[in-house]
């Protein structure tokens, strides 16, 4: 069964704009599905992880081209990054908007080559795994705290039980889990070993693959805390540039995403490391060793959970409307915290994250820390477990989860 993506839309109107649409992200999230089901019936399809064919596009790519000429969809692009300059060429010449689709996953390396090779030429479109809201074909825009946004989104949201999100989280957000009923575990261990086999040994950025196993497995374990490489590193036995090398790999293979502190002159006392997230709880879980959705929700780490669930959603709404997320966090020396900052268009909204049903008043007490900042504070939220929309005062409201 295919779940309709919110990014098809992007991707029609990428291509109305650049000769090259690239679509990046980690394996599995339905990059080339989503591509070839969109994809008009004149375009030819053709993945790289065929041997032969990476072996014509690696030693020539001219002809290659020649074989497989556009209108065409090259899968799995950054086994042949020879194949980048070539179509540079045929793109300058042809001036045609459309004409080359790729998919990459291995975002380190590939989007050097596509920088340098088609600058100018490329519309990039970053894409992850199911959304809770297509999941649930519920089409919902790029997340705001906005009262009145969110009650447009009530009128055709699906509510959603603690019990319905916690098997959400455990299960994660990989299309095939919702495609074809499978072991949940099963399916994140060969994920996990085809990550580790095939990316990161590709990428040569890691020799000992026991050690990043350890290194993946321990970030895992700190999903929704502050990055510390020291803590990181001891644990894992390996040094802190290490650390720091290993954790660069998982941000730009779309396996965790870092939130930055937002930095503000007026805001003198503030903690300036990031924020790590997991983008894929499913894949979280499975790392730390829970086996079903009930014994995490009761769990020490349920709340981690909760928050990393929220993060990643509101990361995916950005992506899916081809947006960049605008996401900061705030802590500072005094112990004062704002989970999460949207900033738009110069306007602060805080957002709390509280796996309750009913969080108290003072969840929002530290809200107004962004007084001090020259910036206008717009509506904030807490998103929780709460029933209903609810209003706690005029600039605030109780948001349940099911709304992100």
């Amino acid at each position: 069964m295919y779940i309709k993506r919110k990014l098809e839309e992007v991707v029609l109107q990428t291509a109305a704009a650049f000769p090259v649409v690239l679509v990046t992200g980690p394996r599995q999230v339905g990059k080339t599905t989503m591509l070839r089901r969109i994809a008009e019936k004149n375009r030819k399809y053709i993945s790289l992880d065929n041997p032969m064919a990476r072996d014509l596009a690696i030693n020539d790519p001219g002809l290659f081209i020649q074989r497989y000429a556009p209108p065409v969809l090259i899968d799995e692009v950054q086994y042949a990054p020879e194949l980048l300059t070539h179509i540079k060429i045929h793109v300058d010449n042809s001036h045609k908007k459309g004409d080359f689709w790729l998919t990459g996953s291995q975002m380190f390396h590939l989007m050097n080559n596509v920088s340098e090779s088609l600058a100018g030429r490329v519309g990039i479109i970053n894409m992850l795994g199911l959304s809770n809201s297509e999941i649930l074909n519920n089409d919902f825009n790029e997340y705001t705290t906005s009262f009145d946004d969110l009650m447009e989104k009530v009128k055709d949201a699906v509510p959603q039980s603690l019990t319905d999100i916690f098997q959400r989280i455990y299960k994660g957000s990989m299309p095939a889990l919702y495609s074809t009923p499978q072991s949940v575990e099963m399916f994140y261990s060969s994920y996990v070993n085809t990550y580790l086999q095939r990316d990161i040994r590709d990428l040569n950025q890691v020799g000992d693959m026991s050690s990043f196993l350890r290194f993946l497995t321990c970030c895992a374990a700190r999903t929704s805390q502050m990055v510390n490489y020291s803590e990181i590193a001891k644990d894992v036995d390996i040094s802190s540039p290490t650390a720091k090398k290993w954790l660069s790999l998982l941000v730009s293979s779309g396996i965790v995403t870092l939130i930055e502190p937002y930095f503000n002159n007026a805001l003198k006392r503030i903690i300036k490391a990031p924020n790590m997230y997991f983008l894929d709880t499913g894949l979280c879980a499975y790392l730390t060793r829970w086996t079903n959705p009930e014994a995490l929700e009761v769990s020490a780490m349920a709340g981690a959970f909760f928050e990393t669930f929220v993060v990643s959603e509101i990361v995916k709404s950005y992506y899916n409307a081809g947006k960049r997320a605008p996401l900061f966090y705030y802590r500072d020396t005094d112990q004062k915290e704002i989970d999460l900052i949207l900033e738009n268009n110069g306007v602060l909204c805080p957002i709390e994250i509280k796996k309750s049903g009913n969080p108290k008043r003072a969840a929002i007490r530290h809200f107004k820390v962004l007084d001090k900042t020259a910036l206008a504070v717009g509506e904030g939220n807490v998103i929780c477990l709460c029933p209903d929309l609810t209003p706690i005062d005029k600039m605030n409201s109780l948001v349940p989860v099911w709304l992100v």
